[in-house]
């Protein structure tokens, strides 16, 4: 963690300690929820000193460059951030930021939990943790063509890889996450049936694993298919998920539709070097600009961000004020069946704190 600062205080009182971190406010939508989201934590006390930093589309508009050199090195210092959604062209154009930033930073845990926030959905009283490993497999993929005769790009191939150590860590992280935050299971999910190299290592490192938290964490495990059938059928069987990358990435959105969308999913990216923290939804150009946009998912990765930072009062406090107004007083963006602004669900949750 950086080193707390000081932003003064009365005479006679104690100064206000605050953490630096790095705000990347982001494409489409994300400059008006990062928006609401320092509001918001200026009304808690105002815990961090934010270094506001440009990526995405934004950064190529304004530096020529989706990920600028001043916004590797703010995050270099703080070792935390806190990111709006970044736009990535698809089919072209430059890589992924989000993947970029994991690799730089070596942030090997993707944190993804999901719980109802409405009830009166199509599934109440989900509770359920996904871990997903963020640097292996075929997000970390060697892909190329091979041409046949006048077609360059005839068959497409991509090596994923899985690594032992990486396998074991991101196993590790999970059933430590269990423990201390008093979870009973530990699933995990593979595809060891058909990938049995590429993923049979991950249930082979699970399975050495596992004895060492027997009798404080359950393991089970799934075949990645079925996982995706029985989260439909029965959600409430799945307590902490730990899976690979990209079935991860699947996995995470469907338990994130069980709550009703993304606009209610957080996410939290950990490793050695940084932690960073973002909604995971995207950027919605379609409604940039237009105060339509809804800062939960992003509230509650803040929430995630003052946990990580020993800030758990104020992080209980802020979950507690988006409760009180998306349920309590029933004030809802469009997303989520209401008319509200961005605007006045902001207001409204300040004014639960």
């Amino acid at each position: 963690m950086t080193r707390p600062r000081s932003s003064g205080g009365a005479a006679g009182s104690e100064p206000k300690v605050r953490i630096a971190a790095t705000l990347i406010p982001g494409d489409g939508i994300g400059p008006e929820i990062t928006a609401s989201v320092r509001a918001i934590l200026s009304a808690l006390g105002d815990p961090f000193e934010w270094d506001v930093q440009p990526a995405g589309l934004s950064a190529v508009a304004s530096h020529g460059d989706p990920l600028p050199p001043a916004t590797l090195d703010s995050i270099r210092r703080t070792k935390l951030a806190l990111k709006g959604p970044l736009t990535t062209p698809v089919g072209g154009g430059f890589k992924s930021v989000n993947v970029e930033l994991r690799r730089e930073f070596e942030l090997f845990a993707n944190l993804r939990p999901a719980v109802t926030l409405i009830p009166g959905q199509r599934y109440e009283n989900i509770d359920i943790v996904l871990v997903r490993e963020n640097l292996d497999g075929y997000y970390a993929a060697f892909e190329h063509y091979l041409p046949v005769g006048d077609d360059p790009k005839a068959v497409a191939f991509s090596a994923g890889f899985n690594t032992r150590a990486g396998c074991e860590r991101i196993i590790r992280f999970a059933f430590d996450y269990a423990v201390a935050h008093g979870r009973r299971k530990v699933t995990i999910v593979h595809k060891a049936n058909i990938l049995k190299a590429l993923t049979g290592i991950f249930l082979d490192a699970a399975r050495r694993i596992a004895p060492h938290y027997e009798g404080r964490v359950a393991m089970d495990d799934r075949i990645v298919d079925a996982c995706a059938m029985q989260l439909v059928l029965n959600p409430w069987q799945f307590d902490v998920i730990v899976t690979t990358n990209l079935f991860g990435d699947i996995l995470s959105d469907l338990i994130a539709g069980l709550i009703g969308g993304l606009g209610l999913a957080p996410g939290a990216n950990i490793g050695t070097q940084a932690a960073i923290f973002e909604a995971v939804h995207g950027s919605a150009p379609d409604i940039a600009g237009k105060g339509q946009a809804n800062p939960v998912a992003i509230l509650f990765a803040a929430a995630l961000m003052l946990d990580h930072t020993a800030h758990g009062e104020e992080a209980t406090r802020l979950r507690h004020a988006i409760r009180e107004t998306v349920v309590g007083q029933g004030v809802r963006t469009r997303d989520l069946g209401g008319s509200a602004t961005t605007e006045a669900m902001t207001k409204a949750i300040l004014a639960r704190i």
